[in-house]
């Protein structure tokens, strides 16, 4: 990809961070970390990566999505209407009673949703029966993306369905992992060390490769090259912050779920400081307001 198609990725990143940001603001709750550090897997994928078609979101020949840790919604959502499935004013309903998006997505209730998420642990399962039935069909080269958080590789489930696609050498299925480091109770790594985790992959016969899950470039060509492995299943790492975006929320696993400042009022005010930092990538450019 040249320069300027990597750095249209970069802004819809931005966008959908922004987006974010202010839905959990009209929402007053919901999870802010992870959504914000994979906005960028997620522009990759809807913007340039997926075979999909907004206006026939159930488009027999598209690539599915199933997003496992179905707590990052607000990701999902953000990035689902900025590519036209539904109006983006639609997004200020986060969390209210008879919304469509719920705090966890529910299939049934808006275009482009694979599954039902909320219980970690289940997506791999189902994104490996998709692989296998495309596979038993008439496929015409779909593929079958799963994303899970790091803190969901806890999950036995999780495990048996790794074993099941490195059995069946379902090279039509790629998982990213948020490799993020942290869960709702602390670091990954003093809850439930993953370490080495490339490793655990490779056993269970999965090509495995490691990516900044921030740098365009390499989340595409790990998703290109994800398509022509032949023989096994892909599991891409993807290391990311976060909160990437807003300083103060970079890396901190308070932020997993809820406002650490406990209180609504701290809450709005670090929302607001939160999308002036995105909206002025942490200051290096002149805010709107100065």
């Amino acid at each position: 990809m040249n320069d300027i198609a990597i750095e249209e990725l970069e802004l819809k990143a931005n966008i959908i961070r922004q987006d974010i940001i202010k839905m959990l603001l009209q929402a007053g709750s919901g999870h802010t970390a992870g959504p914000l550090g994979m906005a960028d897997v997620f522009a990759a994928l809807y913007f340039h990566v997926l075979k999909h078609d907004a206006k026939r979101p159930d488009w027999s020949e598209r690539d599915r999505l199933v997003v496992s840790n179905g707590h990052i919604a607000p990701v999902i959502y953000a990035t689902l209407a900025e590519a036209g499935y539904f109006d983006k004013d639609e997004l200020m309903t986060l969390r209210k009673f008879g919304s469509r998006l719920q705090g966890h997505p529910e299939r049934e209730r808006l275009p482009g949703l694979e599954t039902t998420s909320g219980p970690l642990g289940s997506g791999l399962s189902q994104a490996v029966g998709m692989a296998i039935a495309l596979r038993m069909g008439s496929s015409s080269g779909q593929h079958v993306y799963c994303i899970t958080g790091d803190g969901e590789l806890d999950e036995g489930n999780i495990w048996e369905a790794a074993m099941l696609a490195g059995k069946r050498q379902l090279s039509n299925l790629t998982v990213i992992v948020d490799r993020n480091h942290i869960q709702i109770d602390g670091p990954t790594e003093m809850i439930m060390p993953l370490e080495p985790l490339a490793l655990k992959w490779q056993a269970f016969n999965w090509h495995v490769v490691e990516i900044n899950g921030h740098d365009m470039s390499e989340i595409i060509s790990a998703c290109d090259k994800a398509r022509v492995v032949h023989g096994h299943p892909t599991c891409i790492i993807a290391h990311t912050v976060p909160g990437k975006g807003v300083d103060f929320m970079e890396n901190d696993y308070h932020w997993h779920g809820y406002d650490p400042a406990g209180d609504k009022q701290q809450q709005i005010k670090d929302y607001r400081l939160a999308l002036e930092k995105l909206r002025t990538l942490n200051g290096r450019i002149r805010s709107e307001h100065e």
